[in-house]
């Protein structure tokens, strides 16, 4: 029975289920596919998702040029600049960068986005299909000092706008092909893990060392 997802109706085309013929793949994917007008409902937000957006420090977004080429920009902070308002939504601050109002241009001509994440510890990647309102500082800013507040504290930087985006559909990658690749703070914290037991040993060694020291101390001043 066909039960066409929103994902499949926006990712799969003719041309993509002409090659997943070709591999067998189709059998995969077939029922995802939209039938005539059934494209299957807004997706929402799961656990492992939304945490998973909520604890990155970098994401790629994808929008659409005015002539239908795709354009791609990296936007990164620390984790907890993007939010998870709710199940279908998810927002973040536009930071002030070159100035050349690429994404922000396309936004205004075609509010369609594709976010991409990747978390390279867990090799764990998803991919998310929204269209995208701008919300100007000058109309909304307590939504734009919101998007500067982390678990952290404040993020100081320029921000004169944000992106509220309403998912339309995701889809979690496999994990195959993804290096495993740690941020500093964490390789900094497994070393500390690691080198604990080695330090206390040096503290110990350290302690009994000045014992010694003032025990032939004591001994020479008799």
């Amino acid at each position: 029975m066909n039960n066409p997802t929103r994902y499949g109706a926006i990712a799969f085309s003719e041309a993509s289920a002409q090659r997943q013929s070709a591999t067998g793949s189709i059998n995969w994917y077939r029922d995802q596919m939209a039938v005539g007008d059934n494209t299957g409902e807004p997706e929402e937000l799961d656990g492992p998702t939304a945490a998973l957006i909520r604890s990155t420090d970098s994401l790629f977004i994808a929008t659409v040029t005015p002539s239908d080429w795709p354009y791609l920009q990296h936007r990164g902070g620390p984790p907890g600049f993007v939010k998870v308002l709710d199940s279908w939504t998810i927002a973040l601050g536009d930071y002030s960068g070159n100035q050349q109002f690429v994404t922000l241009g396309n936004l205004d001509h075609d509010d369609r986005v594709a976010l991409f994440f990747i978390d390279y510890p867990t090799r764990t990647r998803v991919k998310v299909f929204g269209r995208a309102e701008i919300i100007e500082r000058a109309d909304d800013p307590g939504f734009i000092e919101q998007m500067l507040t982390t678990d952290e504290g404040v993020i100081r930087t320029r921000c004169d706008r944000a992106f509220r985006i309403r998912v339309e559909a995701l889809d979690r990658n496999c994990i195959k092909n993804i290096p495993v690749k740690y941020s500093s703070e964490r390789m900094a914290e497994s070393l500390r893990l690691a080198r604990a037991p080695l330090t206390e040993e040096i503290e110990q060694l350290r302690r009994r060392n000045q014992e010694l020291e003032d025990e032939i101390a004591r001994l020479r001043g008799q």
